[in-house]
């Protein structure tokens, strides 16, 4: 039998009917492997060092299913299963990790070319699985969407969650597909040249189903999240906690050729341990790209606003790929909306989506009144392509009270503002689920737990949750199944009425993203962004030496003239959100004119305007 540092946790099958079993259990004298046929048997493990037992076991193939014996009483899945065909509280079943790949040319996508769309695979189709996805993916392709980001597939209990309850982190949820749909996904997407993120959270797990406190100190209480147990990433044997997490990170890469993992919350993941996890994580995984010769991303959420995140570690960073922008999100939709409630209060004014749009982070140090405190550090050193950026995502949306999307809450000229500020924007943009035809239809919060307590328990918070906001409306009620089904998509919309022209918009913009140069070169250092508060007018300049560009944004509720510092030359008119192939109102500005440092451009309500030297050409 190999050391235990050459094995991998979990089951592993060899050649023979040969299977190899890894856990780590340090609470346990004794751990017993309880094989449930055909035949039904028990071997004895060896206890290895610091707490792990393991044993290779004769006449196992894939299909098996197992659990461990713990001190001969207890009987618990494996902390590091593959798969849970009966549910979180049953077996673990042994998985043939074998799959004819045929993506052995793919090497990944740069970071800048990333288009993200992101994906709860449950309601995206009516099946909720992940061979449903794969019809879709050409529509998603011709759109121009360059990676495709999957919510958390961790097994979770029941049939429906966003994910982020998961007690499994290894295993893909039986009710998506399990493994084989998730590996046939992916191989389909690299076919189209699209990456995958996967969503995962190492900030805590569910609360259903959670075993892993049976094995060993997975968690501490010497802190807390708002789920539940931090994970045991500081404290005495977090060596080995740490081992559990990176592993799986690197599961995700290698068996199901995942080319960049979303981190959940990390915000919520603590460690003041002078070589940080996500540091450490970070390591691990960049090694791991360049082994496969592949590109291999991590893009974290952080609500912290914190630069370190994404510095190089040469000069104290933790050295991850991206970060997503929540301030961006919030000067965008309160701008939109005029919702001040909850942690929109410290946004409001369009000098807030300037420094989005110069900086990155809106609050780099200074007063948040939400916070009652100072926030955030300065992002004016961070790459535009380290940003990720969006306009709704499942938390801005699900984690409404109605869960109710932007296009419940602005008008048709509004959803065009929102699609052209993100687009034309130098950072990665990233597009929830329906959003680039305008879906109606809720992204509502829904779990299907099994313990009545539980069940209540979520309920009790999410009143809770909604307490600063003065959202109106009964909260759904998340176990109600009917939740689940309210949130699906309907993919018929796309082809009617406005729906149509808003997708063909998105379409359009991403074109021009992808083919103008100057906004295909994602830089802040050639950006100028300019306010004009009473106006409610956002004008964006972009020049690289070789090709430029600008846009103007009106929030208003009415036609504004202004006077814009458009640089001398000739402009060329490439997309105006007032132009009647948009369902606008149709547009008065010139396809064409001649600057002389200052020109008056008349806006009509809450529109938006692309301008490129008339030197450029498509």
């Amino acid at each position: 039998m190999k050391p235990q540092e050459d094995l991998s946790l979990g089951a592993t099958c060899r050649a023979d009917a040969r299977c190899e079993f890894l856990v780590w259990a340090p609470y346990a004298e004794r751990v017993d492997l309880c094989i449930l046929g055909p035949p039904v048997r028990t071997v004895s493990m060896q206890a290895q060092a610091r707490g792990y037992f393991s044993v290779q076991a004769e006449g196992v193939t894939p299909g098996t299913l197992y659990r461990y014996r713990l001190n001969g009483e207890m009987e618990r899945p494996d902390p590091a299963s593959r798969f849970q065909p009966q549910g979180v509280h049953g077996p673990s079943q042994v998985m043939d990790r074998r799959f004819d790949w045929q993506d052995q040319e793919w090497r990944g996508l740069p970071l800048r070319d990333f288009v993200l769309y992101e994906v709860h695979v449950g309601t995206f189709t009516l099946e909720g699985t992940c061979d449903a996805m794969i019809p879709r993916l050409a529509e998603l392709r011709d759109l121009g969407i360059t990676a495709i980001e999957l919510m958390p597939v961790a097994q979770f209990p029941g049939s429906r969650n966003w994910g982020y309850d998961g007690v499994y982190p290894y295993a893909v949820q039986e009710s998506y597909g399990g493994t084989p749909e998730l590996k046939r996904l992916v191989n389909a997407c690299h076919r189209q040249g699209m990456a995958v993120v996967l969503d995962v959270v190492y900030n805590h797990l569910g609360p259903e189903g959670n075993y892993l406190a049976d094995f060993g100190p997975y968690f501490t209480d010497a802190y807390r999240t708002p789920w539940g147990q931090a994970i045991n990433l500081d404290g005495p044997q977090s060596d080995e906690v740490r081992r559990y997490f990176i592993e799986n990170s690197l599961h995700w890469i290698n068996e199901y050729h995942i080319d960049a993992l979303r981190l959940d919350a990390v915000h919520a993941i603590v460690d003041p341990s002078a070589r940080p996890f996500l540091e450490e994580l970070g390591i691990a995984v960049h090694r791991e790209g360049e082994r496969l010769k592949r590109s291999v991303y991590l893009i974290p959420e952080s609500d912290r606003n914190d630069a370190r995140i994404v510095a190089r570690r040469e000069v104290g960073g933790l050295g991850l790929d991206a970060v997503w922008n929540d301030d961006f999100h919030h000067a965008l939709h309160v701008l939109l909306t005029g919702e001040t409630d909850g942690y929109y209060e410290d946004f409001g004014k369009m000098e807030h989506l300037t420094r989005a749009f110069s900086e990155g982070f809106v609050y780099s140090g200074q007063y948040s009144a939400f916070r009652r405190r100072r926030h955030g550090n300065s992002s004016r050193a961070i790459p535009a392509e380290r940003l990720v950026v969006f306009a709704q995502n499942h938390d801005q949306v699900g984690n409404r009270r109605l869960g109710d999307r932007l296009a419940s809450l602005v008008s048709f000229e509004g959803l065009k503002l929102a699609a052209g500020l993100v687009l034309l924007s130098p950072f990665l943009p990233l597009l929830f689920m329906g959003e680039e035809y305008g879906e109606t239809a809720p992204f509502q919060y829904f779990v299907s737990h099994s313990d009545p307590a539980l069940i209540e328990a979520v309920r009790r918070g999410r009143r809770q949750e909604f307490a600063q906001f003065a959202w109106n409306g009964d909260l759904p009620d998340p176990q109600d199944e009917a939740t689940f089904h309210r949130s699906h998509l309907r993919w018929e919309l796309r082809s009617t009425g406005q729906h149509r022209v808003l997708l063909d918009l998105y379409r359009e913009l991403i074109r021009l993203r992808r083919e103008i140069p100057v906004l295909a070169r994602l830089d802040k250092k050639n950006l100028e962004a300019v306010a004009y508060e009473n106006a409610k007018t956002l004008f964006l300049q972009r020049s690289d030496g070789t090709s430029e560009a600008f846009a103007v944004f009106h929030f208003g509720e009415m036609t504004e003239a202004l006077a814009l510092p458009v640089p001398a030359g000739c402009w060329q008119k490439r997309l105006d959100s007032t132009d009647l192939r948009w369902h606008g109102v149709g547009s008065e500005l010139p396809a064409s004119f001649e600057s002389n440092g200052e020109s008056i451009l008349s806006l009509p309500a809450k529109s938006f305007v692309l301008f490129t030297g008339i030197r450029e050409r498509i």
